[in-house]
């Protein structure tokens, strides 16, 4: 009962409303530190001349692009390796062509692409159905056969042989 009361009591004293306390701001000085002292350096700065580079006497050449085509293959199936890349490029410089690769999924992926003063474009296609084998391994392991090791041979110890309690009577320590 007498907690009942006590919190009775409580409850109307914080009813009441009693103003907070006002607090004026608390005013803090800027703070002010002091100049650093640097000594002055010892030596004086290097001057150094200008450089004087000469002029080039002659003015590089300006070409016109030279038309140009290439291709190349390579597949070889043991290391999985197909791939294959053609490009031509015209008298304005503008260059066409179109790579190959096989991805290791399974499919094959072409790109197309054509290079002018628009800036690079490709377009991108795959061939196939990719393929993902978990179990089986990218690689095939070569058969070696394994290696033959020497039976190891140890000399006879130059000591004669520990001589052990009976396990009968266990020795106290």
């Amino acid at each position: 009962m007498k907690i009942f009361i006590l919190a009775a009591l409580v409850a109307v004293v914080a009813s009441q409303g009693y103003p907070k306390p006002q607090y004026p701001k608390p005013q803090y000085p800027a703070p002010a530190y002091p100049a650093p002292a640097y000594p002055a350096p010892a030596y004086k700065a290097p001057a150094y001349p200008a450089p004087a580079y000469p002029s080039p006497s002659y003015k590089a050449p300006e070409y016109a692009p030279m038309p140009y085509s290439f291709n190349w293959a390579v597949k070889d199936d043991p290391s999985y390796n197909d791939y294959a890349h053609q490009e031509t490029a015209d008298d304005k410089g503008y260059v066409t062509g179109s790579y190959r690769t096989l991805l290791p999924d399974g499919r094959v992926q072409v790109v197309n692409y054509k290079a002018d003063d628009y800036g690079y474009v490709a377009d991108v296609q795959y061939q196939g159905e990719a393929k993902y084998d978990y179990n089986k391994p990218a690689y095939k392991p070569a058969a070696y056969p394994s290696p033959a090791y020497p039976s190891p041979s140890y000399p006879s110890p130059s000591y004669p042989s520990p001589a052990y309690p009976s396990a009968k009577y266990p020795t106290k320590y």
